[in-house]
């Protein structure tokens, strides 16, 4: 029996600057390495977005204004990576988990950016919704090795954090207030889904840790989420 994952793939690891296609290919090595798996990419806005939502929010528009603006960002590069990865993913991106479901029966990988506007949603929440939905494990790739007790790249002293629970976890979260092009490893949107939901998550700064838990390997590099 074929087993599903969610990966939550950030806008920023496909367009850093300009598109990283060393990445992309590297990424769809990987996938087409494991042929018992089937997969849904949800594509963040990253950087591009937030260029378009910090100058929305300059000129005074709304947060709603400023999220549809993200959402497109997200849609496109859900597009983008349909096309790059050819035959095995989706043709037509996918507006609701109904449809993502559909087109998992067709393809290896389904591409998606957010599905609709909801206040405080993100590509996240996006991920940890559909992962609920599908009833399979989230794995968010982000450009950190995992969680830590603080930002590794401003504190020095920042401790990584190998495993947590769903309630710690969503704790952390709360404290933060959201906003349109967010930035963080994974957002309140999501957390307080997988603890809902009890979804085993995987937080992740590279592929090689994506391979070992797709192999079934405890000690992947990253961190995990569960109960």
């Amino acid at each position: 029996m074929e087993k599903v994952w969610v990966i939550s793939l950030g806008g920023s690891r496909i367009v850093p600057d300009e598109v990283d296609e060393k990445f992309l290919l590297r990424f769809k090595k990987l996938i087409d390495s494991h042929p018992s798996h089937k997969f849904v990419g949800v594509t963040g806005g990253g950087s591009t977005a937030r260029r378009y939502i910090s100058a929305l929010r300059k000129l005074g528009k709304t947060t709603k204004s400023q999220s549809v603006s993200g959402i497109a960002i997200t849609r496109l590069h859900a597009e983008f990576m349909a096309k790059f990865f050819g035959k095995s993913a989706n043709e037509v991106i996918p507006k609701s988990m109904k449809d993502v479901k559909n087109l998992l029966g067709k393809n290896q990988i389904v591409f998606c950016g957010a599905l609709r506007y909801r206040e405080g949603n993100t590509s996240d929440g996006t991920s940890a919704k559909i992962s609920a939905y599908l009833g399979c494990p989230f794995v968010n790739l982000t450009n950190v090795k995992g969680l830590y007790t603080s930002d590794p790249g401003k504190d020095k002293g920042a401790k990584f954090i190998k495993e947590i629970t769903w309630k710690d976890f969503e704790e952390i979260t709360r404290k933060m207030k959201f906003k349109a092009g967010q930035h963080f490893v994974l957002d309140q949107s999501a957390a307080k889904v997988i603890l809902r939901e009890k979804i085993p998550t995987y937080i992740v700064g590279s592929l090689a840790a994506i391979d070992k838990i797709l192999k079934g390997k405890k000690d992947f590099g990253g961190t995990l989420i569960s109960g």
